[in-house]
């Protein structure tokens, strides 16, 4: 078999377009963001497909646009709102760069998205290939938008393991017709989400395999070369579950997390690290509980004396993108009326009793929902 050439010259490029846009035209699933041109529209679903599949995300996207359907609207939102909207979609830095966005596009915009990639990629939480995507889907300007999907699809057409960005950049903003850029980015996307897949691609339905040099070459299978897999550190810590009677039933202390960093803006019970490298800590299971006894009683200094322990709840394991993290959960009553500790101490607020019926209405992170779902006492004592 002869190696087929990558498209070049105006009459095979027009033939690979008119391969993939009827391809797209033909299969394309039909989609909530694709009936849709309203550029803040097709932003929110760009930022929240970054990392996560599309089954997930079309009823986060239906519920967001529900409560959210502007930029004006999220813009005025309280944050705590945003984050609970997305609660479950993970990489929540996500919803807060998007609610950013909003707000500078209010401020510095008029209040209607920038029309190209350049002034799109200026949003806060915006990269080269949102930027590309919005600006072509909902402008119909003539840019590459280059994602995970993209990319294998072309490193297959070029049977190249490693193809840089800006050779991506490049083949695929040659190969965008002036006609239809957002529905030629799309149909690429699609192409690598359905048919160009990572694992037993069906070359056999891909509409453009007769200019495809890895499939010709037999490497389809290799192409991209997977990147070098990275040890993922581990780290365990243990929390303090502190609970005290209240009025509608027991309520639990919570801490907000800082707004720059892993999970912020989310409420969880308060935690300190005791190991890591999945190391057992010095002290052994004692030492988990000495060290969310000493935390709890640092929350809490007001109750006259240590926490009561009540109960070392089942470990909680949770995998993050660069981390794995094993929470030892230790629950620890406390009287009713507790004081929280004042502002300038050792753990400053935010810190909450919130009651476990009201639960719902917080962002919390999905492995602090795992232990808190097993935390509350059966009874108020």
């Amino acid at each position: 078999m002869n190696t087929p050439d990558f498209p070049r010259g105006a009459a095979e490029v027009a033939r690979f377009r008119a391969a993939l846009l009827d391809f797209f035209d033909d299969r394309g699933r039909d989609l909530p963001w694709r009936r849709t041109s309203d550029p803040y529209l097709i932003l929110v679903s760009e930022i929240m497909l970054q990392q996560t599949r599309v089954e997930t995300v079309v009823p986060y996207y239906r519920k967001w646009i529900e409560r959210f359907p502007d930029a004006a609207t999220l813009a005025a939102a309280d944050t705590e709102e945003v984050l609970r909207y997305w609660q479950g979609l993970g990489y929540y830095r996500r919803a807060r760069n998007l609610q950013l966005a909003a707000r500078e596009v209010e401020a510095e915009w008029g209040g209607a998205l920038p029309g190209d990639a350049k002034a799109l990629g200026t949003l806060p939480g915006v990269g080269p290939y949102t930027a590309g995507a919005v600006a072509s889907i909902a402008f119909g300007e003539a840019v590459p938008a280059v994602d995970g999907n993209v990319r294998r699809v072309m490193a297959r057409l070029l049977d190249d393991p490693a193809p840089g960005a800006a050779l991506l950049a490049r083949e695929v903003g040659a190969l965008v017709p002036p006609e239809r850029p957002g529905d030629f980015n799309q149909a690429l996307m699609e192409l690598g989400a359905t048919v160009c897949t990572p694992r037993s691609p069906r070359c056999d339905r891909c509409p453009v395999a007769e200019w495809c040099a890895a499939r010709a070459a037999g490497t389809q299978e290799s192409r991209p070369r997977p990147p070098a897999r990275k040890t993922v550190p581990r780290m365990v810590e243990a929390v303090a579950v502190v609970v005290r009677p209240g009025d509608s039933g027991w309520e639990v202390l919570l801490r907000r997390r800082p707004d720059d960093g892993l999970l912020g803006g989310m409420w969880e019970c308060p935690g300190v690290e005791v190991g890591s490298g999945g190391a057992p800590h010095p002290a052994g299971e004692g030492g988990f509980r000495e060290a969310a006894r000493a935390l709890a009683g640092r929350l809490c200094p007001g109750a006259g004396g240590m926490p009561t322990l009540d109960e070392v709840l089942p470990a909680v394991d949770h995998v993050f993108t660069h981390l794995r993290v094993t929470y030892r959960p230790v629950r620890f009553r406390r009287p009713a009326g507790t004081d929280i500790l004042s502002p300038g101490q050792e753990l400053p607020p935010p810190l909450r009793w919130v009651a476990f019926g009201v639960l719902g209405e917080l962002p919390i992170p999905r492995a602090q929902q795992r232990i808190l779902g097993g935390a509350e006492p059966e009874a108020v004592a």
